[in-house]
């Protein structure tokens, strides 16, 4: 799982400024003014990385584009006086999980042949309006917190939400994350190959646990509503929950992806995780993965559309009048938005356009990023520390 953070205490140390100016430094050199691949990448995010190197290590020719001076889009890291910092995702857990209902970054590593050593903890920080508290993972810690800053009735639907969520995460580790997706392909890549495992599933939840996983692929919202959770604080709590995973409120995100997180986060013996060397060194086994078997990524080359002939993708054109031509297939890892600017508008269906226009983009956050000395302090580790306010 891999989660934006929204408050509280990371682990944090230096990144080699050496490897962080490889990175820099890292532009591919073409001496001609048209290069190919058999799979142009565009962006390299955590997405655009994953498919790139997994396209990579089976044998496609792929080559990655990214406009910024380093790779890793919203999870790079940067150097400020000799602290480092994370840009983006920074709260984790799973990265060192293996098997079929592993964390799906996980299960990529693994298939790289890349691992992640990881410190590990079971409690962050949280700032809101009824107060601050050190929230623990694990199944019976936040009641105590709710009893204290929300009361009884949030303590009730809080168990009444777990009691209804816990079972059907034998439906949801029934289908590997890697599965899941938000469209129809789901009836291939889940539904047909894992009915099986969905049906034994189902027999063992239960009628009323069976109904409720028929929303799986459905906002997390609908659950709540059938739970009828009116409790505002929970509302709210489920919300930043659901924000710290996807990005979005709970009436946009799977109530697969979310009952996932349940399944990791209130369980016995539960911890999050993260990377020693911060989320930048995520980046750097996959850029190592990627290059291993033989992909190539280009740094400060800025796609300015995406070529398309007889509606099909057959290159992109950079910033410099460079045209890249894809032998097999151009994928995006930008946003929605921003991808649908890179495609001529006489191919795109006005109805997927009016629908990329009209999806709300989440609301504005910040991050403010403190190092602090540890000779100076006597903290004994670096530490870095997120708070952001929503407007």
């Amino acid at each position: 799982m891999i989660v934006s953070m929204m408050g509280g205490r990371c682990y944090s140390s230096y990144r080699s400024n050496a490897v962080a100016a490889v990175m820099r430094d890292r532009k591919w050199k073409s001496n001609s003014k048209s290069e190919e691949a058999d799979v142009v990448v565009i962006g390299s995010g955590i997405g655009g990385l994953c498919c790139g190197a997994l396209l990579a290590r089976y044998e496609e020719d792929v080559l990655v584009l990214e406009s910024h001076d380093q790779p890793g889009g919203a999870a790079h890291s940067f150097d400020i006086k000799g602290y480092n910092f994370d840009s983006g995702p920074s709260l984790f857990s799973g990265l060192q999980s293996r098997g079929p209902q592993a964390n799906p970054l996980a299960q990529v590593l693994d298939a790289l042949g890349e691992s992640l050593p990881c410190a590990t903890y079971d409690s962050w920080m949280v700032h809101i309006p009824e107060g601050q508290f050190l929230s623990r993972i694990g199944p019976t810690e936040f009641f105590k917190d709710l009893q204290q800053y929300a009361g009884p009735n949030a303590v009730l639907e809080w168990r009444k939400l777990l009691d209804a969520v816990l079972p059907l995460s034998t439906a949801a580790m029934a289908l590997p994350p890697l599965s899941i997706r938000g469209d129809l392909g789901v009836l291939s890549t889940a539904a047909a190959r894992y009915a099986p495992s969905l049906f034994k599933s189902f027999l063992q939840m239960g009628p009323r646990a069976s109904l409720r996983a028929t929303k799986l692929l459905r906002p997390f919202s609908e659950i709540l509503d059938d739970l009828q959770l009116n409790d505002p604080f929970i509302r709210n709590w489920i919300d930043l929950l659901s924000f710290l995973l996807a990005g979005v409120k709970a009436n946009a995100v799977l109530s697969a992806e979310m009952i996932y997180m349940f399944a990791e986060w209130y369980k016995p013996g539960c911890c999050l995780e993260y990377p020693l060397h911060g989320s930048a060194a995520i980046i750097d086994a996959l850029v190592r993965g990627l290059e291993k078997f033989g992909g190539r990524i280009s740094l400060q080359s800025h796609v300015e559309n995406i070529v398309v002939e007889n509606d099909r993708a057959i290159g992109v054109k950079l910033g410099s009048g460079q045209f890249i031509r894809a032998k097999k297939a151009v994928v995006s890892n930008a946003s929605m938005w921003d991808t649908l600017k890179l495609l001529p508008k006489e191919v795109v269906p006005k109805s997927y356009s009016d629908r990329v226009n009209t999806t709300p983009q989440c609301d504005s956050f910040m991050h403010l990023h403190l190092g602090f000395d540890a000779e100076v302090c006597h903290f004994g580790d670096w530490f870095c520390l997120f708070l952001m306010s929503f407007t």
